[in-house]
């Protein structure tokens, strides 16, 4: 274990975990300095322009899932507000829309199945072995949805008990997005580190971490360095393996490919007016979420917001077949996906287009994808990349949460709590 001689402890990565460990650390009396690679702190939370949306827009994770006590209690800190989930979940299938039933037909037959299991084993495996009947077909597709969609999962690497410890008796209600935004969190968060006196360096981007003499040297583009007692490396899962090592963090950090990280693009699209109310002759005006069977099968509205902006999610390894896009081609993909699904001319959808973002976060160099899933490898992983060693450098991050809100802002958050008092 570290002693509370890790006077100066170095963190690399400026997201949620990174500013919530050293907001911790610098509580406790420590000297903390925090290299992050982009031009703004939040990493993977990514607030775009209120100019270009009419509102707090998010390119990347937008709601706040169940109880998520750390973000909760810090949003209550920094005086900024929930937003429940309102409106009606519809979906389309076979060019018929139906109102999405809040409980799937079998749910508890998956659920029941997942609670006797014994061992663990890829979800696709569980399905071949459970569901694979003519019986299952709609059971398949919850269970997909539920992998794919929510986790942005491979079911051939998905953990079956990774499954079972997020969905089974988790409610589906509590849901909600931060007033404001997720970014106004990382402002308060950046914030309150500055005001502690932390060292926050932006643009910085760490190369390689060395020790010498007993100290932390992070070696950084540009031929910039800086030294510390300690260090914390919160970044996204695969670019442990991008940051040269010393020979035991190396090892540890070599073994995260074990580990699930998924891909997410995200659509948000801004129209003239909430054209899809009427469209098709039903009536959309309380949509929240559509679900489809088009190229990009989940869309949702701000609801009860009335913002003209649709945002679309397309994850998993269905993305594997859009990574040669650039955003343009992905935005005019988005476009044709709407028009399909609402049988609305694709021209008056361009017409209508005020503003427009697609972001593949597979290809953002910072990031390598969106967040981290649960396979059969990925608890003992955990244990040993959060376990201390000899180099005095430590992981923290979303994938190295154990807790049932995998793949979240709160999983960085407890993360980064838990990394720093490690240290403390």
């Amino acid at each position: 274990m570290p002693s509370s001689g890790a006077d100066h402890v170095l963190i690399v990565g400026a997201g949620a975990a990174g500013l919530m460990a050293g907001r911790e650390l610098l509580r406790a009396g420590k000297k903390v300095t925090i290299l992050e690679a982009r031009h703004r702190c939040g990493g993977r939370i990514y607030p775009l322009p209120t100019s270009k949306f009419g509102y707090a827009a998010e390119g990347g994770p937008e709601f706040i899932h169940g109880e998520a006590p750390w973000t909760r209690s810090l949003l209550r800190e920094a005086g900024l507000e929930i937003s429940p989930i309102e409106g009606v979940r519809w979906t389309l299938r076979d060019g018929v829309f139906s109102k999405t039933d809040s409980v799937a037909p079998d749910t508890n037959r998956l659920f029941e199945t997942l609670a006797a299991l014994k061992a663990d084993l890829p979800v696709a495996e569980f399905i071949e072995r459970h569901f694979s009947g003519s019986r299952d077909e709609e059971l398949r597709r919850v269970i997909l949805r539920m992998v794919e969609g929510y986790d942005a999962a491979d079911p051939a690497r998905a953990s079956a008990f990774g499954l079972r410890d997020e969905w089974v008796g988790r409610g589906l209600g509590n849901h909600g997005r931060v007033r404001g935004g997720y970014g106004a969190l990382v402002e308060f968060l950046a914030a309150q580190c500055r005001r502690l006196d932390a060292s926050l360096h932006l643009g910085v981007t760490v190369k390689a971490i060395e020790t010498s003499a007993g100290r932390i040297i992070a070696r950084c583009g540009g031929g910039r360095s800086f030294e510390g007692d300690a260090a914390i490396l919160a970044v996204p899962l695969p670019l442990l393996t991008r940051i040269e090592l010393p020979f035991s963090a190396g090892q540890n950090a070599a073994l995260s490919t074990g580990m699930g990280f998924g891909n997410v693009v995200k659509f948000l699209l801004r129209f003239t007016e909430r054209w899809w109310v009427k469209a098709g002759g039903n009536d959309l005006a309380d949509l929240s979420f559509l679900f489809t069977d088009r190229a990009i099968p989940t869309w949702w509205t701000q609801y009860s917001a009335e913002h003209p902006v649709l945002t679309g999610w397309l994850s998993g390894p269905r993305t594997r077949s859009v990574m040669h896009l650039g955003e343009a081609d992905l935005v005019e993909l988005a476009l044709s996906s709407l028009a399909e699904t609402f049988k609305i001319a694709k021209l008056k959808l361009e017409r209508d287009l005020v503003s427009a973002r697609a972001i593949n976060w597979g290809n953002d160099p910072f990031a390598l994808g969106a967040y981290s899933y649960v396979t059969v490898e990925t608890r003992e992983i955990q244990s040993l990349l959060r376990s201390t060693n000899s180099d005095n450098i430590f992981f923290s991050g979303e994938a190295l949460y154990s807790g049932r809100d995998v793949g979240t802002v709160e999983a960085a958050l407890a993360s980064g709590f838990e990394t720093a008092r490690t240290l403390v």
